[in-house]
């Protein structure tokens, strides 16, 4: 799948602090061993819902646990305070924020990693034998294009075209942006059940989670004609629907984490399109349960 840019930004996320791996053999230092690693996910943030996905998806609940954060950080530094032990255990002196997504090791108390990619990468790879095949032999290519396209063409550009500030011209060529990544999309899954295979991948997962984001945070910076513009779109949606009722998916829709953590962050305007809603994301979280 082939997408023809107009001007990536890369978006910006804090920097993981911790990029430890999940390895094959006791060499590695993080050996794969079942019930040796924690999970720590707020479900409201896009990182922490995309490796519950994941998660659900391996069925990984008797290998790895997973401890639920609440969705707005409770620390005066925009972390959470249950983390802090562990980012402490982990650095020493350590004094910048304790911020999830976290894979923990339990045998050590210290953190593993905090970046979402490689952590769900190393649960299918090291725990994934006989579960669905998220990140498929040969696939790489086409799943890192698909995580490019959901982080330059359609966050980022969602959140440039929503800005208060900058241009009006800036605002509308980064909707154009954002409308030329879902339109393409769109005729890409014209006749496709899942996005780059003929079952769910990790690329679906990127997608969909992207999507929600789409519709439940940005399109409130939005104005109305722009979110109908957006929502002009149905073969998308309809697949974002689809994967909604999958109870690995919709089962972890926090709708009202995400407004609470968005409206304890954003510090935009909300605009006309947030009166614009285009899935009813409740139905089908239900639906899934």
């Amino acid at each position: 799948m082939s997408v023809t840019p107009l001007a990536y930004v890369p978006v910006t996320h804090p920097t993981p602090v911790f990029r430890g791996r999940i390895g094959q053999d006791a060499r590695s230092g993080h050996y794969a061993v079942p019930r040796r690693y924690h999970l720590h996910l707020a479900l409201a943030c896009a990182d922490g819902l995309r490796i519950a996905v994941v998660h659900s998806l391996l069925a990984l609940d008797d290998v790895c646990p997973v401890t639920l954060l609440d969705p707005v950080p409770d620390c005066p530094d925009g972390g959470h305070c249950a983390l802090r032990p562990l980012y402490e255990a982990s650095a020493h002196r350590y004094t910048g924020a304790a911020l999830g997504p976290v894979l923990s090791d339990d045998w050590s108390g210290r953190i593993v990693s905090t970046h979402a990619p490689d952590i769900t990468r190393d649960l299918a790879r090291h725990f994934g034998a006989g579960r669905p095949a998220l990140y498929p032999c040969g696939a790489e290519s086409e799943t890192e294009a698909v995580e490019r396209m959901c982080a330059d063409g359609i966050e980022q550009a969602a959140q440039r075209a929503g800005s208060a500030g900058g241009d009006a011209d800036e605002r509308a060529a980064a909707l154009e942006q954002l409308l030329d990544s879902l339109g393409s999309l769109e005729r890409w899954l014209v006749g496709r059940e899942y996005l780059i295979r003929d079952h769910i991948t990790a690329a679906d997962v990127e997608l969909w989670v992207t999507l929600v984001q789409l519709d439940t945070v940005h399109r409130h910076h939005l104005d109305a004609a722009a979110v109908q513009r957006i929502a002009d779109h149905p073969t998308l949606w309809a697949y974002a629907r689809r994967l909604a009722a999958h109870p690995a998916f919709g089962t972890h829709l926090d709708l009202d984490g995400i407004a609470r953590r968005h409206h304890a962050h954003c510090r935009g305007l909300e605009a006309a399109g947030s009166a614009v809603q285009i899935l009813d994301w409740a139905a089908h979280a239900a639906r899934a349960s």
